[in-house]
């Protein structure tokens, strides 16, 4: 046999399309070429490739050997095709014999002892050819990734290990998959939180919602703490935003077990100095950034003020639609990035004066003015956490509730929530939330009154309801006044901070 056909997955963000591999060894001068747009590693893998096999104790052929990467408008970076460039080198040049290969893909790097090395972005690859009804065939070190997929993927360390599987003399083994423990959720517990019982509600609220939340108030207070437990009460992910998750940080070159654990919604913490780029992804070859790796978790972004103005504008388009679209000469990638947004500012950058004149001061207005409307209209829940009184910092000796306690409560609400519409408030449109919130027609009257005063937009009419969806949710009731009005007291915050933005 002459020419041999192997397949292979690229890797385009979260996607991974099939690749072909195609080798045709004919006669003419001794020399391999590859073909279909490959990229300086894919190109230097003919080094890799002749040396894997000669060590791996096969003979490389000595004629003229072309290799076709298809479709050969799609760009092959990396050395994730050496495994199969090897496998349809042998079974052209005829050392493997007549092996049907049609139901069987490879991925993997070679080193020049035949060693099959791990590659980043597996899971995606694992996840496709899971569904295309075929056996992977991977290094060991994806093994781990691999197994999430419930399907017959096999590992190999060597390249005369996957020979030998082939030939049916060994067989490799299956992928099973052994997760690392998740971390304790009482690492950072509801219950170490002091007072500041409106931020508390407002965080259970977020966690049962899927409701962006912006912490207000001067140093000290407790903002940051609040935030980093949100993760602690929102509800367990499902095997889908798992798995979602898992492709995201794959693709991000994440280890399992040291950099994310499986199971454990993100939490994200860029610095204020961090770029455009880094915090929705960027590059020649696009890579995620900070917003999806927070894929169903949270982006928190401390300092809000801090952060360039042209940073922020760029979380508008994921905040709403829950993807990163990254356009580049060599073609588009999406990334998703339906995150949690939580958010924490002092309201100026000079000591704090107290009172609600703190807000309306000059300064104050000149440091708010860093922030545009349009970014805070898309933040649902504005909440004010003022300093604690000495009395309750000092002789409080009671523990609050506990996150488990809290995230119970969550758990339910959630339940409710994908029984009633099969997604969550989060995802309901305007005229879903007008239908299901069904409100009377005083309630009616209520909310067009208080638009009015508080000069709320279309968009925040909507989280309005959103939230007050959620309070009932949470009460396992139906939309009531009482919902509406605890809802809208959330946007209070807002009017104060859009008239220093606008002013």
């Amino acid at each position: 046999m002459s020419l041999a056909t192997i397949y292979s997955r690229a890797r385009v963000g979260v996607s991974s399309p099939l690749v072909t591999v195609e080798t045709h060894i004919s006669n003419g001068l001794p020399s391999l070429n590859i073909v279909g747009l490959p990229e300086a590693a894919v190109r230097e893998a003919k080094d890799r490739v002749r040396s894997a096999i000669i060590n791996s104790h096969f003979e490389f052929p000595t004629r003229r050997v072309t290799i076709n990467l298809a479709p050969a408008d799609l760009p092959k970076e990396g050395g994730r095709y050496d495994l199969a460039i090897a496998i349809s080198v042998l079974v052209a040049s005829g050392q493997l014999g007549e092996l049907n290969l049609r139901d069987t893909e490879f991925i993997g790097e070679l080193a020049l002892s035949g060693d099959i090395r791990g590659v980043p972005g597996l899971l995606p690859s694992a996840i496709a050819c899971h569904q295309a009804n075929r056996q992977l065939i991977l290094p060991e070190d994806n093994q781990q990734e691999a197994a999430l997929v419930e399907g017959n993927a096999v590992f190999a360390k060597h390249l005369t290990q996957v020979t030998a599987h082939l030939l049916k003399q060994t067989a490799l083994p299956v992928c099973v998959s052994t997760p690392a423990e998740p971390l304790p959720l009482d690492h950072k517990d509801m219950r170490d939180v002091k007072g500041q019982y409106q931020a508390r509600r407002a965080l259970e609220v977020a966690a049962a919602g899927g409701h962006n939340l912006l912490f207000i108030g001067p140093a000290g207070t407790g903002k940051t703490m609040l935030a980093s437990r949100l993760p602690s009460i929102m509800p367990a992910m499902t095997e889908a935003e798992a798995l979602a998750v898992a492709s995201v940080q794959s693709v991000a070159g994440r280890k399992m077990g040291l950099d994310w654990h499986w199971s454990e919604r993100p939490f994200r913490s860029p610095h204020h100095s961090c770029s455009a780029a880094a915090l929705v992804g960027g590059g020649s070859i696009p890579k995620p950034g900070e917003a999806s790796l927070a894929h169903c978790g949270v982006l928190f972004l401390d300092e809000l003020p801090e952060f360039d103005r042209k940073v922020l504008e760029v979380l508008r388009e994921p905040l709403e639609n829950g993807e990163v679209h990254i356009s580049r000469a060599r073609g588009q990638v999406t990334f998703p990035a339906r995150f949690q947004l939580v958010a924490a500012m002092n309201a100026s950058n000079e000591a704090y004066s107290g009172g609600q004149d703190y807000y309306q001061s000059s300064a104050s207005q000149k440091y708010l003015k860093k922030l545009s409307a349009p970014f805070l209209d898309r933040i649902d829940l504005h909440v004010e956490v003022p300093p604690l009184p000495s009395n309750v910092l000092v002789n409080a000796d009671e523990e609050g509730e506990s996150s488990a306690s809290v995230r119970e409560r969550v758990e339910r609400a959630v339940t409710r929530q994908r029984v009633r519409q099969g997604v969550q408030n989060a995802l309901l449109s305007g005229r879903q939330l007008e239908n299901i919130c069904a409100l009377s027609h005083d309630d009616k009257q209520f909310m067009q009154q208080a638009l009015e005063k508080l000069k709320l937009s279309a968009r925040a009419y909507h989280r309005v309801l959103k939230v007050a969806l959620t309070l009932a949710d949470l009460s396992d009731s139906p939309v009531t006044r009482a919902h509406l009005m605890e809802s809208l007291s959330y946007r209070k915050m807002e009017k104060t901070l859009s008239m220093a933005v606008s002013s």
